[in-house]
Order: C-alpha cells, then sequence, then structure tokens
C-alpha cells in the first residue's frame, strides 16, 4: 500500500540563531527562530511522513511548550519519526522537496542536505529530493524576513509487517 503526505514550514529569520537546514549548518548572519533547532526543510519532510500515516504533525508530537525539545535537532525528531513509521509497518518511498529563501545561496548545500535526509530516513539518496527557489522579493520570504518549506512524501507498507 502506497500513501502520501504533505507537509510546510515557515519560520522568522532573526540575528543571534543558527541557520540549520536539512540537518546542516548554513553560514548566515541570520537564523531561524523556533522552540528547536526551527529546520524548516526537516519539519515540512516530518510533516509530509507524518501526514501520509493520518498520525498528525511535529507539533502534536514534539510540542513547543515540552522543554525536552528546546533547541532539538530536527534530523533527530525525523529519526524519531521514522522509528513511528516503521512501529506501522512502513517505511519511506520518497520525498520530494522545495526550500522558499531569497536568501542565502543554497545551491551548495543541496547535496549534503539530501544526504542526511535519505540517511536519516533509510533511504537512497536518489529517492530525496530537494530544491531551491525564490519569490522575486514578494512576501516575508522575498524581504528576507523568513525562510519556508514545503514536502511531500510517499511512504509503503513493508511487506510482512
Amino acid at each position: 500500500m502506497l500513501r502520501v503526505g504533505t507537509g510546510f514550514d515557515a519560520h522568522a529569520l532573526v540575528e543571534g540563531r543558527s541557520l540549520v537546514l536539512g540537518g546542516l549548518l548554513i553560514p548566515y548572519e541570520k537564523g531561524l527562530l523556533g522552540h528547536s533547532d526551527a529546520d524548516v526543510l526537516t519539519h515540512a519532510v516530518c510533516d509530509a511522513l507524518l501526514g501520509a500515516l493520518a498520525m498528525g504533525d511535529i507539533g502534536i508530537h514534539f510540542p513547543p511548550s515540552d522543554p525536552r525539545y528546546k533547541d532539538a535537532s530536527s534530523i533527530d525528531l525525523l529519526g524519531k519519526v521514522m522509528e513511528m513509521l516503521r512501529k506501522e509497518g512502513y517505511g519511506v518511498g520518497n520525498i520530494d522537496s522545495v526550500i522558499i529563501a531569497e536568501a542565502p545561496k543554497l545551491l551548495p548545500y543541496l547535496e549534503r542536505m539530501r544526504e542526511n535526509l535519505a540517511r536519516t530516513a533509510g533511504i537512497a539518496t536518489g529517492f530525496v529530493s530537494i530544491k531551491a527557489t525564490t519569490t522575486e522579493g514578494m512576501g516575508f520570504t522575498g524581504r528576507r524576513e523568513g525562510i519556508a518549506a514545503h514536502a511531500v512524501a510517499t511512504v509503503i507498507k513493508i511487506p510482512g509487517s
């Protein structure tokens, strides 16, 4: 059985925080504001995977009100989502995502982000797509006030589970 889920996340850019996307520290003068490391790409992927199995979103499983998740690594949270999927008898088919950011330029970092997500999801890098785009100066991402990400994921029932 094949199931599909979508995810979206957005966070404000602020001074005094590190910028983490796809589990990778990106050199930039600002970072994303959030309870965890605010990795919008990984959050969108987590939500897509959880959504595929109608399991809610990361805010339900890792609430910002819980001090255990203060400054948590979103890649670690993705690992926990994978444990939930496996417990239900599913694995990841593929992940497709897009990061929306006017700056910084992300092309030099996309391959390492893909590797991080693939390794954590337990799939080959060839099953993970990450694209980056801008909004041509429009909206909060265009004004460099924040970064957003969309993700779509398929999950597949593991035979015998």
